[in-house]
């Protein structure tokens, strides 16, 4: 494998390591016993809990928990769910700033079957013309390193600064289709970007090779639960697999996953290391959310990385 050059800091000083940018709201957990309508109209679950989710914020708090000076801003509600989110982070200490959207603060319903797998409805009330304003945004993004774009659409006008000011960015696209314009604009733009193999399995070459060469991406990974993941990279040919890591507490709710694999990865990217031992930072990360139930309820921090890291290496 072709080895990325060390990700090198700015060398003027920036107020933030990471910046991210949308993608905060509230899940509601529905455990379920199958992920299917069960016959009839109703069904007795388990407790309905509500918890601060979606995308945005988990990486946000996943680079918060792991001691990157973590920056979150992103339109937000005046509603309950909104004052959530606000006393939410105001208990772990994140750095969050927002603008108020009369459109509410977006909220997904996540249907937890026993083993784990889950699927989200989301609800979408931002309309598509929403955007970040950018006197908003700016001051924030000429003061960080890196920037992590959600893919909520409110951002997407944002690239063009990006790249201006030569500040790297990521993305994550979750189960794009290959084909979808509105994820598109954020895989050909972003340096970094990450997938799910989930909607592409058939079509996983075609896919990652069309990111790198029609984008700007230095590399591109794939994730596929317990299968592993497949990464690859620019100027490499090759597609290389990477077994999943076994996770060390039974799998309970694999929300947020995808989100700290991401944060994971890229921390330890950022820190120089070779790819192969980012994708085990993710592995390991990813594997400890599923240990945790509910939406981003429980984040490995950096001690806690370095010795997962060295129990998987050594079970490996």
């Amino acid at each position: 494998m072709i080895l990325p050059e060390p990700h090198q800091r700015e060398q003027h000083p920036r107020d933030y390591d990471v910046l991210v940018v949308g993608g905060v709201g509230v899940d509601t957990i529905v455990p379920v016993d199958e992920l299917r309508v069960p016959p009839g109209d109703s069904v007795f679950v388990e407790p309905l809990k509500d918890y601060v989710g979606h995308t945005g914020n988990g990486v946000a708090l996943g680079w918060h928990a792991l001691g990157l000076r973590t920056k979150f801003v992103d339109f937000l509600g005046d509603d309950p769910q909104g004052r959530m989110v606000l006393e939410h982070y105001a208990r772990h200490g994140l750095d969050f700033s927002h603008l108020h959207s009369p459109h509410g603060t977006p909220r997904s319903a996540n249907l937890v079957d026993p083993r784990g797998r889950r699927f989200s409805f989301y609800d979408g009330r931002h309309p598509a013309d929403l955007r970040l304003p950018r006197d908003f945004y700016l001051p924030f993004l000429e003061r960080s390193a890196h920037v992590h774009m959600s893919i909520i659409g409110h951002n997407q006008d944002m690239y063009e600064d990006i790249h201006r000011l030569g500040v790297t960015s990521s993305t994550d696209l979750h189960d794009w289709d290959g084909h979808n314009p509105h994820h598109r604009h954020y895989a050909l733009n972003s340096d970094y970007v990450f997938l799910s193999a989930a909607a592409v399995h058939d079509r996983l070459d075609t896919v990652l090779r069309a990111i790198v060469d029609e984008g700007r991406a230095r590399f591109v990974i794939a994730t596929d639960g317990a299968e592993g993941c497949y990464l690859l990279e620019r100027g490499d040919d090759t597609i290389h697999h990477f077994p999943a890591v076994r996770p060390e507490r039974p799998v309970v709710d694999s929300n947020g996953a995808g989100d700290a694999f991401v944060t994971a990865f890229l921390h330890s990217y950022f820190d120089g290391q070779a790819l192969k031992d980012c994708v085990l930072s993710g592995s390991v990360a990813g594997a400890f959310v599923c240990g945790s139930v509910g939406t981003h309820t429980e984040f490995i921090d950096l001690p806690g990385l370095r010795a997962a890291r060295a129990r998987a290496a050594g079970n490996g």
